[in-house]
């Protein structure tokens, strides 16, 4: 888990977890912040992202209309359904520094799930540590 600051241009900045390959895309076109509210709002529904957004779409309302526009212009790349990356904003929120409950409440799952996508969920195990079952 990234959770260390570093000093950048006179102001302090955080070091956000790396994006996986499915939030890469999101990243990229919209920044960190945005991207992580975007899929806070949207992850795991369909989400249509018109061309030339005319101010009254729900992503154009969350993003703005540049943000909704340079969206638009990687939908090619973006699945059909917007992906929920429940571990990668679990470690996104974690390094922002908020508590796990809150990251439970937004992410909507039990501050146990929680605290297994932050334990390194996905690390290889330790080759030392004998197999109970």
């Amino acid at each position: 888990m990234n959770r260390t600051r570093r000093q950048s241009e006179g102001k302090l900045s955080i070091a956000f977890p790396k994006p996986t390959a499915q939030v890469e895309p999101y990243v990229e076109a919209l920044g960190f912040e945005d991207a992580l509210r975007f899929l806070d709002t949207f992850g795991g529904t369909e989400v249509y992202i018109p061309e030339n957004p005319k101010g009254r779409g729900e992503v154009e309302k969350l993003l703005g209309r540049e943000k909704a526009k340079m969206l638009a212009s990687i939908a090619f790349r973006l699945p059909a359904r917007v992906p929920t990356a429940k571990v990668w904003r679990a470690k996104a929120h974690k390094s922002k520094g908020l508590p796990v409950v809150e990251i439970a409440r937004i992410l909507g799952v039990t501050d146990f799930s929680v605290r297994r996508y932050l334990r390194g969920f996905a690390s290889p195990p330790n080759p030392n540590q004998p197999e109970l079952f």
